[in-house]
């Protein structure tokens, strides 16, 4: 079985498994429904997920009688979400208690300091460094 995202199917295979006419798949194409692969040829090539994208279409103007610009509409906040929940998971990520230290850089803005400079910072911070070496790193930690 392919891949969600590879384009393998031609229109004619797609509009089959979709339930729709080719002709559908072309105007849901012109008007930014879903968008296929294209070959060299500029043959149109869809996935598993613009099989399901179609689905969802025909779904959301039979069962839910939407029109076709509120459905571009619907799709369209879809994919933001699931953007936008993509990069909340990286940034979570990121900010997990212990897994960053922030320091202010000397143009002011906050930055993440590497492991590396960590050891040099809790040195720091528990007085191991003499007097003159910690005043030159002056350190501002942020735990969330």
């Amino acid at each position: 079985m392919p891949a969600e995202n590879a384009q393998v199917y031609v229109i004619s295979v797609a509009a089959e498994l979709a339930g729709m006419h080719p002709q559908t798949l072309r105007q849901y194409d012109r008007l930014g429904l879903v968008s296929p692969a294209r070959t060299r040829g500029r043959g149109r090539r869809y996935s598993l997920r613009d099989i399901a994208t179609l689905r969802e279409v025909q779904r959301l103007s039979q069962e839910e009688g939407i029109n076709l610009a509120g459905i571009k509409r619907i799709l369209d906040l879809e994919a933001e979400v699931e953007r936008l929940s993509a990069q909340v998971d990286y940034l979570r990520g990121l900010a997990e208690p212990g897994r960053r230290v922030f320091t202010a850089h000397p143009s002011g803005d906050v930055v993440a300091i590497g492991r590396s400079r960590r050891r040099r910072a809790m040195a720091d911070r528990t007085g191991e460094l003499d007097r003159t070496d910690r005043d030159a790193r002056a350190i501002v930690l942020w735990r969330p």
